[in-house]
């Protein structure tokens, strides 16, 4: 259980990814933003652009990730904290994995392809330790909601 107040801190930084999640609902891609944050700063934001691109890999983690990996001249982002308004599927978890992220915060679940908790587990696998926080459910209500408009309005 985490106290009120570093709810509250972690809801500040999850409402900036969803800025990024509605940009992508406005460009027609499925409503999901990342931002990174060092020290309690913003260094880095991105949103899914797999329809702009035609690149199905060009989820928000990755493009955040590669932009990151360039910034800071390293593979290890040890220093950085994710907050992403949903839970990453396989192909970002293992990603976030190979970076050793300081940390991920993550706003709703996802039953379907979640890969840090809900249908696998991939960043607190016991063969693979790592020291990662990883937190879910931050602002879960409106990440969802944000979520389940974009794909009723798709239909």
């Amino acid at each position: 259980m985490i106290s009120n107040s570093k709810r509250a801190y972690f809801e500040i930084y999850m409402r900036e990814a969803l800025v990024e999640a509605k940009k992508a609902y406005e460009q027609g891609e499925v409503p999901v933003g990342v931002i990174a944050v060092i020290n309690d700063k913003i260094v880095a934001r991105a949103h899914n652009l797999v329809e702009e691109n035609k690149d199905p890999t060009e989820h928000a983690e990755l493009i955040i990730i590669k932009d990151l990996v360039r910034k800071l001249e390293s593979k290890k982002l040890t220093d950085v904290n994710l907050y992403v308004t949903l839970e990453p599927c396989i192909m970002c978890a293992e990603a976030i994995k190979k970076v050793q992220l300081g940390g991920l915060i993550f706003g709703a679940y996802d039953d379907k392809l979640g890969a840090v908790g809900s249908r696998y587990d991939l960043l607190r696998d016991p063969n693979h330790k790592t020291d990662m926080m990883v937190l879910g459910g931050i602002l879960s209500d409106e990440c969802s909601a944000i979520l389940k408009d974009f794909f009723s309005n798709k239909r």
